[in-house]
């Protein structure tokens, strides 16, 4: 049987991981015209500005994820004052929608879905981007919340892992002592869980897989797993043939030096 090509919000989706933002951002806004009082619509917008965002200050890249940093400080520029200024727009028209739906159903999959993302990409502004560190790892956390609760409720929303297992990673990343700092506080964090939940996401995510598979990339390349990273950096670069990092990450593999540690542009 042929797939069912992929229409609406999720191929605006595909269309950001191709670097097509311009396409993406017309799927998005004819789901919003056609879909007022879904919170996807302007949700999956607010993510295309994030990702607009990280595609220009180069975030989802080895060379930014292997600099702890900036992985763990954030970008060394300023925030481009469109791309911010639409981002935090589109997310409060999405939080309007999100509380609404939800206090007519707390248990409203999609509203439940879109306030953990919202959650989770307003935590990676605020932490990367603004390089207001502590505010983002506490939003993080509350993102990670709010997927188990999504998990609980529908255990089949496997993009909520996406969210949790970036929070687990990040934080497991973290130096020791502002890990104990934050587990005293009341959030936690562990690499090998957080791996684990990426590849969750990476393997049964839908509009978020292919973001999963790249921050599973990423930190498997932190943890010196080449093969793994090479493995689905091969498979982004298949599926995604018209975003060109997805094969100079490859292509960085290779010139891999015998110590096992990439070797520098």
């Amino acid at each position: 049987m042929v797939p069912t090509p992929p229409t609406g919000v999720e191929l605006g989706f595909r269309l950001l991981y191709e670097l097509r933002f311009d396409e993406g951002f017309a799927q998005f806004t004819a789901w919003q015209h056609s879909h007022p009082d879904d919170p996807l619509g302007p949700t999956a917008e607010a993510a295309a500005y994030l990702f607009q965002e990280f595609h220009k200050q180069g975030v989802l890249t080895s060379e930014f994820f292997l600099d702890d940093d900036r992985l763990l400080g954030g970008i060394k520029g300023q925030p481009t004052p469109h791309l911010r200024d639409s981002f935090f727009a589109a997310l409060q028209r999405a939080e309007k929608i999100v509380n609404a739906r939800l206090k007519r159903n707390p248990q409203d999959r999609d509203a439940l879905y879109c306030q953990a993302m919202l959650t989770g990409m307003l935590g990676n502004y605020r932490a990367i981007i603004e390089r207001k560190h502590w505010e983002g790892v506490r939003l993080t956390e509350k993102a990670e919340n709010m997927g188990q609760k999504l998990l609980r409720v529908h255990p089949d929303a496997q993009d909520a892992y996406l969210a949790i297992g970036a929070s687990n990673y990040i934080v497991g990343c973290l130096p020791r002592t502002k890990r104990f700092f934050l587990w005293f506080g009341g959030v936690a964090g562990e690499k090998e869980t957080g791996l684990a939940q990426l590849k969750r996401a990476a393997e049964g995510g839908r509009m978020l897989r292919p973001y999963a598979k790249i921050m599973l990339a990423l930190a498997s390349l932190r943890e010196k797993d080449h093969a793994t990273a090479q493995k689905l950096f091969a498979e982004l670069a298949t599926e995604f043939p018209r975003n060109p990092q997805f094969p100079l990450e490859l292509a960085t593999l290779r010139k891999t030096n015998g110590h096992g540690e990439l070797s520098r542009p």
